[in-house]
């Protein structure tokens, strides 16, 4: 092989090998994509919508209600669960008839789909933990099942639906 035909390929391989460096830096440390399963959280997310996942923001702020998050499910760690931050640490939370009390008044909730039957007894949040509930509630395997999360098993906070085109919006 020519000197020239081997720069072009050791080119080659350096320009690859710097490129996959810095996709799984991204992928591990600042962004995600995500794929919404099932319908958890209609009416905001649909299912087979993609999301960006910001994965650096709790690095320095912690999770705060109304933050829609990911997070490894406590029923099944290989699963990743999506849904949105009810309460934090030192809040107590209730669910009457599937709407959230916390801290004694009922939480504004025009993102929901419509509230259940669901009942849940109240409890604080204790620290170091986050309590996600489903905006679809009568479809939501959420925090009324398995209890509040560990903010350790967060892995991210949604920011951006980028597909379909049709719904490319901000998560706010």
């Amino acid at each position: 092989m020519s000197g020239s035909r081997t720069s072009i390929l050791w080119e080659t391989v350096e320009t690859i090998a710097v490129a996959l460096i810095l996709t799984l830096i991204i992928r591990h440390f600042v962004v995600e994509s995500f794929v919404v399963r099932g319908s958890s959280m209609e009416p905001t997310l649909h299912d087979g919508e993609r999301l960006l996942i910001s994965k650096f923001t709790y690095r320095f702020n912690p999770p705060r209600p109304g933050d829609i998050i990911v997070f490894r499910s406590p029923i099944n760690p290989r699963e990743d669960l999506i849904k949105r931050v009810i309460a934090v640490e030192g809040q107590r939370v209730e669910i009457k008839n599937g709407r959230a009390i916390v801290d004694g008044r009922p939480k504004d909730e025009p993102y929901i789909a419509g509230p259940d039957n669901t009942y849940r007894p109240p409890q604080e949040i204790p620290a170091g933990m986050v309590f996600p509930l489903g905006d679809n509630r009568p479809n939501s395997a959420d925090g009324r099942e398995f209890g509040p999360v560990r903010r350790s098993d967060v892995k991210g906070k949604a920011i951006l639906i980028w597909w379909p085109f049709s719904r490319l919006a901000v998560i706010r």
